[in-house]
């Protein structure tokens, strides 16, 4: 109440797009800027609306309290604001360009960096000075970042929220002014966040500034019908123009931080005041290092997460965990409750929410009890590979579809929409209804390895209304990329699987690459902005897919650097890749150009995964290997875990989060399935952004009939608007809103192509520039 007011509160009587379009104040209204200090007159996108009389934007001057005093008065330079819920208080609105001059009590050396520093005519960093008075030529000037973007101490986000429709459950339904319904639709959040800091464009109401942006709605939608069954599960959304529906939105976090003067008036005048309450703001706001490359080299994963690249820590698993077990085909392993909370098996919220049921999974010495299984050919496959072998090397489950590299085999789709449905006696085929309906799979040589470029499903063949503002859908998101270790990289056009029309889905090879035999042996991929990062016998092959229907290599990196790489991975400048020697670390700040960084030997080193600042390697008879690469220049192993020896067979780890703790999902080869709880509530520092691992081995789902687990399936980014060539994949939820496109994004650590780094001290930054004059404070009123 003492920041909005009359028509911020109640509106103008408009309608409008989104909350902000009638809110007529910003923060400059009252603390000025640094070239101008505040006239007190209101300059949000409804000022326009607020004076009856047509001038723009309201007079705060004129505006009382309750109590009957002045809203803001002017003492000599000083500007006061009285409180309208407390008689007595009143504190200074400190003048923005007061912080950034060495003259007054105000002054602070960080404001004065952050509001003048620009480059020069030469390209140096300069500051200290308004050139000519104004901002507008500086760095991070008012008219292209919202003061929120760098005083927001935290935001939050909901990377989770299931939505389970159940029909015959007759109940008022949710937000629609109690309309009762036969179809219930419960909101179960599950990921709730607050440490989490992203930038992107704001909506056209407010200018299309830089701003907090946040995961907003990462909904999964289930339904249940009148039989109890369950006839979709956990499904992710795709937005009208194919934007995937894991959606984000720019927001105001309400968490600004300042440390304002604190003075009580009246009668308490003389009581003290504590401003330590106030005064511990000061160093919450956004520090260099927060939003710019680190001279230390230990923010790589902060950076990820700040341009909305993803980090792969709060991936969603869910209730099946899709595991490729070679010669056995598919399994999948049921890992949590069905019902809501769905916890995780074995869990310390399981333990907690389902005592019983978590007794008796102790009382089974933690093996899952149900799983289902496909041998991974379909029945027309007894002739047509009758010399061949069926097993499944690879998978990855998107949406209603799990994409297998079958060996011999080829590439092959299997329909697992009716895996949670009781209905349904096979739950995963290879056709709903019949194999002349559908074409499920494309015949290779021997397919190794199988990469859809995103785990959520932005589709780019919809078509799109001008109106919108919605950006298009890269082509490469239209396709499956095969690794065969003969034909080397095989392009799918997988269109038909995205667009809800089952008639249409006949699958078939559009390109075949491998220029010269370079991709033979292929055995990993990973697809990386438009770019695919392939591990064969001469190394990492980097394949441009900007045109995915002409790839190109664009560089190769061989030995002595690499020799045979087994799995990759991207986390914004380093890539990670597990070899014959361990771990490699590549600098890939050139995409299309990786260089060696630094090497971290590690015995039969199979995959790695990382997320934020750890990286968790399947190291073979080593069990799970965790290595910190907060700084990846200089991994290190943090601890190795192998749950006392029984984890001795590990090939393949991937990481998911459910509710506040985040679980491993190891395919252990002749083990079979393990589920490792890395974090729980009671985990030090489990509320902060990168807690250490406390592994603890929880659940176990074996293979029947000698099946080895090979590779586990990757979880739904629920972080990840924007790939690594600025590409969006996600819907935005204010007009015209987008993530930061790739040259915004390299204007915060790249200078004419070459990186450039920053510190938390203004002294490395060179002495500042004289101020010059500093405009006069308004009259006295």
């Amino acid at each position: 109440v003492d920041c909005h007011f009359v028509q911020d509160v109640h509106g103008n009587t408009r309608l409008q797009q989104e909350v902000r379009g009638a809110i007529e104040i910003q923060c400059i209204d009252c603390h000025g800027s640094a070239d101008q200090r505040t006239n007190l007159i209101t300059s949000g996108p409804a000022a326009y609306t607020s004076d009856p009389a047509g001038a723009p934007g309201r007079n705060l001057k004129a505006l009382r309290t309750p109590f009957g005093k002045r809203r803001f008065e002017q003492v000599g330079p000083r500007l006061y604001q009285n409180s309208m819920v407390e008689k007595d208080l009143r504190w200074e609105v400190v003048q923005t360009a007061d912080t950034i001059d060495p003259a007054s009590e105000h002054y602070n050396e960080k404001a004065r960096l952050a509001k003048t520093v620009r480059r020069d005519a030469g390209g140096q960093i300069v500051w200290g000075d308004l050139p000519g008075g104004k901002q507008d030529p500086c760095a991070h000037a008012n008219k292209n970042m919202s003061c929120i973007a760098c005083h927001s101490s935290w935001n939050p986000s909901c990377f989770g929220c299931h939505l389970p429709q159940k029909a015959n459950k007759k109940m008022p339904a949710l937000h629609n002014e109690g309309d009762v319904s036969r179809n219930y639709v419960a909101y179960n959040f599950q990921t709730l966040r607050d440490d989490v800091f992203m930038l992107a464009r704001d909506g056209d109401v407010t200018g299309n500034r830089i701003g907090p942006a946040r995961s907003s709605c990462a909904v999964h939608v289930g339904s249940y019908n009148a039989n109890r069954e369950s006839i979709y599960v956990q499904q992710q959304t795709i937005s009208a123009e194919g934007m995937s529906g894991i959606a984000f939105s720019t927001n105001v976090p309400h968490t600004v931080r300042g440390g304002p003067t604190i003075q009580r008036t009246g009668p308490e005048k003389g009581r003290a005041v504590d401003p330590s309450a106030y005064l511990a703001g000061r160093n919450e706001t956004k520090q260099c290092t927060d939003c710019h490359v680190a001279r230390a080299g230990d923010n790589n994963a902060i950076m990820a997460q700040l341009l909305m690249q993803g980090t792969n820590y709060v991936n969603f698993i869910g209730r099946y965990c899709w595991v490729a077990a070679g010669n056995h085909g598919l399994h999948a392993a049921i890992v949590t409750e069905q019902e809501e909370p769905q916890a995780v098996i074995g869990s310390s919220l399981h333990r907690l929410a389902y005592p019983d049921f978590f007794k008796k999974h102790v009382d089974h010495e933690g093996v899952l009890r149900n799983a289902y299984e496909h041998p991974g050919i379909d029945v027309a496959d007894g002739l047509s590979l009758r010399y061949r072998r069926a097993e499944v090397l690879d998978v990855q489950a998107r949406g209603e579809y799990l994409y297998a590299a079958c060996g011999e085999g080829g590439l092959r789709v299997f329909d697992i929409a009716n895996v949670d449905n009781k209905g349904f006696s096979e739950r995963i085929v290879t056709a709903p209804v019949s194999p002349l309906g559908q074409r499920f799979f494309v015949r290779t040589s021997y397919a190794t390895a199988v990469a859809a470029p995103t785990t959520i499903a932005p589709d780019p063949t919809r078509t799109h209304r001008p109106e919108n503002r919605e950006p298009t859908v890269h082509p490469l998101y239209g396709y499956l990329y095969v690794a065969d270790r003969d034909e080397g990289l095989i392009t799918v056009p997988a269109g038909t699987l995205l667009d809800g029309n089952p008639s249409n889905n006949f699958l078939g090879r559009e390109v075949t690459f491998n220029p010269g035999g370079i991709l033979c042996g292929a055995r990993a991929i990973a697809i990386v902005g438009t770019y695919a990062y392939i591990g064969c016998n001469a190394g990492l092959v980097v394949v441009s897919l900007d045109d995915p229907k002409n790839p190109r290599v664009a560089c190769v990196v061989g030995e002595p650097v690499l020799k045979h790489p087994r799995s990759i991975q991207v986390q914004f400048r380093y890539g990670f890749v597990c070899d014959e020697e361990g771990v490699k670390v590549l600098d890939t700040t050139d995409l299309g150009n990786p260089r060696w960084a630094a090497t971290l030997p590690l015995a039969d080193a199979r995959s790695i995964y990382v997320a934020r600042t750890y990286a968790h390697v399947a190291a073979g008879r080593h069990g799970l290997v965790i290595l910190d690469v907060e700084a990846p220049e200089r991994p290190r192993i943090d601890q190795v875990f192998d749950a006392g020896g029984q984890i001795n067979d590990l090939n393949d780890v991937k990481l998911g989060i459910t509710y506040t703790s985040e679980f491993a999902y190891l395919a252990d080869g002749k083990n079979g399935v393990r589920v490792v709880q890395l974090t729980s509530p009671e985990t030090p520092g489990n509320q902060g952004y990168s807690p250490r691992p406390t592994p603890v081995l929880v659940a176990t789902s074996p293979i029947p009939r000698g099946g080895h687990a090979r590779r586990v399936s990757k979880g739904v980014d629920r972080d990840r608007a924007v790939d690594e060539s600025g590409n969006p994949v996600a819907v935005f939820g204010r007009v015209g809103a987008r993530p930061l496109s790739l040259a915004e994004q390299q204007k915060l650590y790249l200078f004419n192509s070459q990186l450039w780094t920053v510190t938390d001290d203004p002294r490395d930054y060179g002495p500042p520039l004289p101020l010059g004059a500093v405009p006069p404070a308004p009259p006295n009123p």
